[in-house]
């Protein structure tokens, strides 16, 4: 029996995450590479020369108390929370994004070929099917290997439990009926709506 594949759903702006994690690790690995060379003896001065370490402590250093304004507070601020906001963004983008891929329902096989029908056509049966039900408002259907699930939104509650009964039982004959190969129905009420409040007494 043939089962549904798993595959990640990707984002294009996943490309600008890639560019700017490849930057941050240039930049780790380059300034890795100057501690090295610091250790090994070389002279500062030629270091700093290339990487520019040294200057940018000195400057950095060299902030008071005084430099810090309320207007370089509140760029920093603002500088800080755009930077939360664009990276934290790149980094959900990142993150995979699984769903089961869909495939065509095998019909039928012989020597000359196959038979295949799309799962949205199999989907679309089973919902029809419901639909004859005057107590069902919409009906979704999802094909999950061979089997269908349904959800439904209904009403009528008194008669909710013989709703998806009947739902259920016009589904697979609906199926059975056009020889889809789907052996189980699986029916879901995901809501209801009541004509009268003396309905769900």
């Amino acid at each position: 029996m043939l089962r549904q594949r798993l595959r990640l759903r990707g984002s294009a702006v996943r490309f600008l995450g890639r560019i700017v994690l490849v930057l941050f690790a240039l930049i780790l690995v380059w300034y890795g590479a100057m501690l090295v060379l610091l250790a090994l003896g070389v002279e500062p001065g030629s270091v700093n020369a290339i990487s520019g370490y040294r200057d940018a402590f000195d400057e950095l250093s060299a902030i008071d108390e005084a430099d810090v304004t309320d207007g370089v507070r509140l760029v920093v601020g603002l500088g800080g929370v755009a930077a939360f906001l664009v990276f934290g963004y790149l980094a959900l983008k990142e993150l995979p994004r699984p769903y089961l891929a869909r495939s065509d329902l095998r019909l039928a096989e012989e020597e000359r070929g196959t038979t295949d029908v799309n799962p949205r056509a199999v989907e679309r049966v089973a919902e029809v099917a419901a639909g004859e039900n005057p107590a069902v408002i919409s009906a979704r259907g999802r094909l999950e290997d061979k089997k269908v699930v349904l959800e439904l939104r209904a009403q009528r509650a008194r008669e909710l439990a013989e709703t998806l009964r009947d739902v259920q039982r016009r589904a697979l004959h609906a199926l059975e009926r056009h020889h889809v190969p789907v052996t189980q129905v699986d029916v879901i009420l995901t809501g209801f709506e009541r004509t009268t409040r003396r309905e769900l007494e």
